[in-house]
């Protein structure tokens, strides 16, 4: 799969100020990438420079494989960039709204009516195209802010925290229409520091912290990192009086050869398995050969929370 965002070395400095020190970075197209990072460590800095708005002061940012500071003109109708403040002009409806900047991308006559009807149906806001901004709802409109980038049918998204402020029905329902534009082939870069949205959206994660760029990689990347061993949790039925309790199956897998260390977790049990074990079916397999009865049986997801103290901490090895 191809890199389709790309930095290499980037730095941005305000004078005493240093935004950006040497930040790299790969996203294959396709990817849903999440950019975590306290406020102040950098994403925002980070996505202006995809995005034109600021020039590195050095290294270089790619999109596409153009350089987006030597050739701007030509990566602008590639991106899509909704900032953290939505600007937008109350007095106008909705329709008006998007004409004004389709026309503005040069989209006009038939294709225009076209492109708005779809971006419309895409993110729900078919009932609200008479509707006055001005009266939309947060949620309503971060919908028409994203329809607005999506008016060109950009390749690449930069998303800067775009479900902060959002009610939690209307970020499930952000968060379903990100999974829909990647399901069309969209390559997004969203920037929050909201770790639960991120876990839910993206499948690729970059930690930043003080304009460094602490770790970035696949969620199993991460794993990998914080927790070398499969984590699982087990629950079973027991059945005292043939001897398959809880504590009776610990004491088995105790001495399993994959098995790092059990304790209780009500109501069942987990077991860490050593780094070396790849597939934690190997436990289950062997507790039903035993005659034991799996109620649950499900590795643990890793929690974002735990990997975000884990490596701003700088104990990333």
């Amino acid at each position: 799969m191809s890199v389709i965002v790309q930095l290499d070395r980037v730095e941005k400095r305000y004078k005493d100020v240093h935004a950006l020190r040497a930040v790299d970075l790969s996203i294959n197209e396709g990817d849903a990438f999440g950019f975590i990072g306290p406020n102040g460590a950098g994403k925002t800095t980070t996505l202006k420079i995809l995005s034109t708005l600021l020039r590195p002061s050095a290294g270089r940012a790619l999109v596409c494989g153009i350089d987006v500071s030597r050739r701007p003109d030509e990566v602008k109708p590639l991106i899509g960039y909704m900032p953290d403040v939505l600007g937008v002009y109350d007095d106008m409806l909705v329709q008006e709204y998007l004409e004004f900047f389709a026309a503005a991308y040069r989209i006009h006559g038939e294709k225009r009516r076209q492109v708005i009807d779809t971006v419309l149906e895409l993110t729900d806001l078919g009932g609200k195209r008479d509707a006055q901004v001005r009266s939309l709802s947060r949620g309503m409109g971060q919908r028409l802010g994203l329809a607005r980038v999506l008016l060109h049918d950009p390749k690449v998204l930069l998303l800067d925290e775009p479900a902060a402020g959002l009610d939690p029905r209307a970020r499930i329902e952000f968060k379903e229409l990100v999974l829909q534009l990647r399901r069309m082939g969209k390559t997004l870069l969203i920037s929050s520091h909201i770790l639960g949205e991120i876990g839910m959206m993206c499948n690729t994660i970059g930690i930043i912290e003080q304009g460094r760029m602490l770790f970035a990689g696949t969620i199993e990347d991460v794993r990998k990192k914080v927790r070398p061993g499969l984590r699982v949790t087990v629950r079973l039925r027991e059945e005292p009086e043939k001897g398959r309790t809880h504590a009776e199956a610990m004491e088995i897998l105790r001495g399993h050869p994959m098995v790092e260390a059990l304790k209780p977790s009500e109501p069942g049990f987990e077991v860490l398995l050593r780094p070396e074990c790849e597939d934690a079916s190997v436990l289950s397999v062997d507790l039903a050969g035993r005659g034991f009865r799996i109620l649950h049986f499900a590795e643990q997801a890793v929690d974002l929370e735990e990997v975000f103290l884990h490596v701003t901490k700088g104990v990333v090895s």
